[in-house]
């Protein structure tokens, strides 16, 4: 018997949520069915992808392959229901399959399709959300999940610049650290015994060098310790409103990164801002949608202002521009669409500017790092080669003398 976590509406239209034991999923459906309830979400507990200690993730790229194909399913005639079941039978990645099975069932119960992705908020994202409500409001659902594809496909190809600009520098590192710690355990102990034989002081570096491999050939754990305890310490600290606003902080004045993370911000909050826009959304629902969507609490908490201060009138583009942040282009851009009253296609042209400008930074970030890289790295071989070769030079000296 498998256990299933369920939403439902009973009789009386109240939300309920439990478990249920049941063979198989149909079991389970028909079981909750015959009570009456009308089934919102059924997941199998027991299932690791299901809801449970392993979860894959949705991406953008799934996202944006599911509004494309269920797009074309629907301008083919087929009905919202019958489309979901297609595209559950071809999705692969779990999680999303799970989710797109749910809101086919939600529709089924009379639902709306937008209603249906919010019972999975947490793998849909409210723009797709919101942007399903307004084309289904504005009987437009095949041109807003259009919007949809081209909004993830460009989110995604933003997403893949910034992690490949980070890919060289991420490998080097870690094959340097590899390299220290080889050096340290296999290498460093030969030349241990034949220090001693020498009978002579060693220096200071060299002393360090040897303290070094034996810490981490006899203490190994305490590194392993301290390293976890560091990274669980950030990531907890991270989490923290202090932390958050410090970090955030660091990846806005860091060099050449903090060029690079205002610079696809900007592109993030003028591509959504329009995508969302031209659905019908009305720009201070716009503006905190992308407000929440931002990783940096800074910018975040700027545009959160900023959409207070448009619910009183002002216009976008003053919030904007005070955001010291934020590079005056954006809100110069801003304005001049809100002046010719085409500010979609006019955030929709600074999302392309900022596009290119993000690759331009990724590009300066690998030529930047490489140099730097080496230099880390030349200076470390350099140590190592020093602390372990100077006192078989002094060695080689002092017998000379003799």
């Amino acid at each position: 018997m498998a256990v299933f976590n369920y939403k439902v509406v009973d009789k009386d239209g109240k939300n309920k949520k439990g478990t249920i034991e049941a063979p198989n999923r149909d079991g389970a459906e028909k079981k909750l069915k015959s009570d009456g309830y009308s089934i919102m979400s059924l997941t199998e507990q027991n299932n690791p992808f299901s809801g449970g200690l392993i979860k894959k993730k949705v991406k953008s790229r799934d996202l944006g392959v599911f509004c494309k194909q269920f797009s074309a399913v629907i301008k083919a005639g087929v009905t919202i229901i019958s489309a979901l079941e297609l595209m559950g039978d071809q999705i692969e990645n779990p999680t999303l399959k799970r989710a797109v099975m749910d809101a086919k069932t939600y529709v089924e119960k009379g639902g709306t399709l937008a209603d249906a992705l919010r019972v999975n908020s947490d793998v849909f994202p409210p723009i797709m959300i919101n942007m399903v409500a307004a084309g289904e409001l504005s009987g437009n659902l095949e041109v807003c999940l259009d919007r949809l594809v081209e909004h993830f496909e460009k989110d995604n190809a933003l997403s893949s610049k910034i992690k490949g600009a980070m890919v060289y520098p991420i490998v080097v590192f870690i094959v340097m650290i590899i390299v220290v710690i080889v050096v340290m355990i296999a290498v460093i102990p030969n030349f241990t015994s034949m220090f001693e034989d020498m009978g002579t002081k060693l220096p200071l570096a060299t002393r360090m060098m040897v303290a070094a491999s034996n810490f981490i050939i006899h203490k190994w754990y305490i590194l392993i310790i301290v390293v976890a305890a560091i990274v669980f310490g950030c990531k907890a600290f991270k989490k923290s409103s202090v932390g958050e606003q410090f970090f955030s902080n660091i990846a806005i004045k860091a060099p050449v990164f903090g060029n690079l993370t205002i610079k696809s911000a900007c592109s993030r909050f003028a591509r959504t801002m329009s995508t969302l826009m031209a659905s019908g959304i009305s720009m201070i629902d716009a503006v905190e949608q992308v407000a929440k969507m931002m990783d940096n609490k800074i910018i975040r908490d700027g545009l959160m202002d900023a959409k207070t201060q448009v619910a009183k009138g002002i216009p976008l583009s003053k919030p904007l521009k005070d955001m010291e942040v934020l590079p005056p282009m954006l809100s110069a851009m801003t304005k001049i669409g809100e002046e010719t009253g085409d500010i979609e296609e006019m955030l929709s042209k600074v999302a392309d500017y900022y596009d290119e400008e993000v690759e331009a930074a990724t590009n300066k970030l690998t030529a930047a790092m490489e140099p730097l890289i080496m230099v880390v790295l030349a200076c470390i071989v350099g140590m190592i080669v020093a602390a372990v070769y100077g006192p078989i030079m002094s060695m080689y000296d002092a017998m000379d003398q003799y």
